[in-house]
């Protein structure tokens, strides 16, 4: 007799414990893009894949404070497909909250999350303090999820995978990796999961990355015959724009410079920054654009970059043959006039630039970091343009300014938005739906059922549709906190 299945708190508990179905908890990432996490049971182990922060309004942010629906102790193993803390912020919370198995990542992974786990900290750090010097702000003052002690235990518990192709977990887990192309690492990963002798199949996209882009390879479709796949929907609703990405640029870049003005630019520090350069560095060759000052003031994506040009093995072709170029500086990410600013003090210093200049700056949905000082001293000046690259998630300053928002509240005051706010969606790192569509069309066989997640309800309905009309697959978009069953 199969054991009843009971609802409690979305997390659906199992009367037996002998229940011999494989199943798996949409702990994150499912009607929304953040928070990425996902609870695999099986064969008596448990298995987390990803470990993200929720990034946004105040209703997803409030989830980071809230436990998990299982004892972080009782969890075996953690595997991660990427660096970006929407998929492993929450990792020294899991970790103080008593896990104390691996996290296994490829090598490129564990160096970017180290620098992404450290600047999270201490941006936490920073944010308590402000906000209790600016009590106008009006944010209620609590305790940062972690600090920059937290993180060191974290990446103790980092153990190395290759980049691509197989590794095991444990005897139940044995995962094969794929190029996902979205960052330096990122992986869609294939589970194999051994349970009473059965195997079944769970392929997790990861972040699907974009075809013919510069930099990194083209994503590629996991070849495996799934049981459950789980796909990401991000732009599940939309393309991204048509025209060449470098054109546009160049033509933001002069017509900017033209008027006096200057360019400020929220890029993640991982992924995105790197794109703008190498763009910009282009566009110098070509003379298309001035050489402008260009500052990247982001300590973290400095050292992103120093990974990037490190990591060969991610790179494509194009990328491979600018290294040989570029007058045997074979760098093809560094500009002309490359400030770069570590420091505080020297951030502060580009704000005595009235010149035309070039401002590269974390955060990407400006939810945080040194993009906010920039934006406070630059927005009202209608000289000035923001270019806003990629996704901007409800609830976030970027998706204010994206929607036509008149001012921005920065550091307890509205900063009234008059420069000039220009969308480049052809530099998003996620794939658009037609590209979702390239990627699941190269799977050899249908999934037996298809889960969307990392998606808004719209991208992830939208995906839903085009899949079932498309491809006739049976395709349902994940629910927060619901678990399902990997064979069914």
């Amino acid at each position: 007799m199969q054991p009843s299945c009971v609802r409690s708190g979305g997390l659906a508990r199992f009367l037996y414990n002998d229940w011999p179905m494989a199943k798996l908890t949409f702990l994150g990432a499912a009607g929304t893009v953040t928070g990425s996490k996902y609870l695999v049971e099986a064969a008596g182990k448990r298995l987390l894949l990803d470990c993200g922060i929720f990034q946004g309004s105040s209703e997803l942010s409030e989830r980071n404070y809230k436990p998990l629906p299982v004892d972080p102790g009782t969890i075996d193993f953690c595997v991660l497909t990427h660096a970006h803390l929407d998929h492993t912020g929450w990792l020294p919370v899991l970790v103080k909250s008593g896990y104390r198995g691996s996290i296994f990542a490829n090598a490129a992974t564990i160096e970017l999350t180290t620098l992404l786990l450290k600047d999270s900290a201490h941006l936490q750090e920073d944010d308590v303090l402000r906000a209790q010097r600016h009590s106008d702000e009006r944010r209620e003052e609590r305790e940062p999820l972690y600090v920059s002690e937290d993180v060191d235990p974290v990446l103790k518990a980092m153990k190395p995978v290759p980049r691509s192709g197989a590794f095991e977990v444990s005897p139940e887990f044995h995962f094969t990796a794929y190029d996902a192309g979205h960052i330096l690492g990122s992986t869609s990963l294939v589970l194999t999961i051994t349970e009473n002798a059965a195997k079944s199949v769970v392929v997790f996209s990861g972040d699907v990355g974009r075809y013919d882009q510069p930099i990194l390879n083209d994503p590629v479709t996991p070849q495996a015959q799934a049981d459950l796949l789980l796909c990401e929907s991000t732009y599940g609703d939309r393309e991204h724009p048509a025209g060449d990405p470098a054109t546009q640029l160049a033509d933001a870049v002069n017509r900017v410079a033209k008027r006096g003005g200057s360019i400020i630019i929220p890029a993640f520090a991982i992924g995105r920054t790197q794109t703008f350069m190498y763009y910009l560095r282009e566009l110098e060759d070509q003379q298309r654009i001035p050489r402008l000052p260009v500052y990247v003031d982001s300590p973290m994506a400095l050292s992103a970059t120093d990974l990037y040009v490190r990591h060969r093995e991610d790179h494509d072709l194009a990328f491979t043959q600018a290294e040989g170029g570029n007058g045997g500086k074979g760098d093809p990410l560094n500009v002309h006039q490359f400030h770069l600013t570590r420091t505080a003090e020297e951030s502060k210093q580009i704000n005595n630039v009235k010149t035309p200049c070039i401002i590269v700056s974390a955060s990407g949905m400006i939810s945080g970091g040194r993009v906010l000082h920039h934006l406070a001293q630059r927005l009202s000046d209608s000289r000035n343009a923001v270019i806003l690259a990629g996704f901007q998630a409800q609830g976030t300053r970027g998706r204010a300014l994206q929607e036509g928002a008149k001012t921005l509240r920065l550091f307890g005051h509205e900063v009234p938005v008059n420069a000039e706010i220009i969308e480049m969606g052809q530099f998003s790192a996620h794939a658009g739906k037609s590209e979702l569509l390239r990627w699941l069309k190269g799977f050899p066989a249908p999934p037996k059922q298809t889960y969307l997640f990392h998606g808004e309800p719209p991208g992830a309905q939208s995906l839903q549709k085009a899949i079932q009309e498309n491809f006739k697959w049976k395709a349902s978009v994940a629910r927060y906190l619901d678990t399902v069953n990997v064979n069914d």
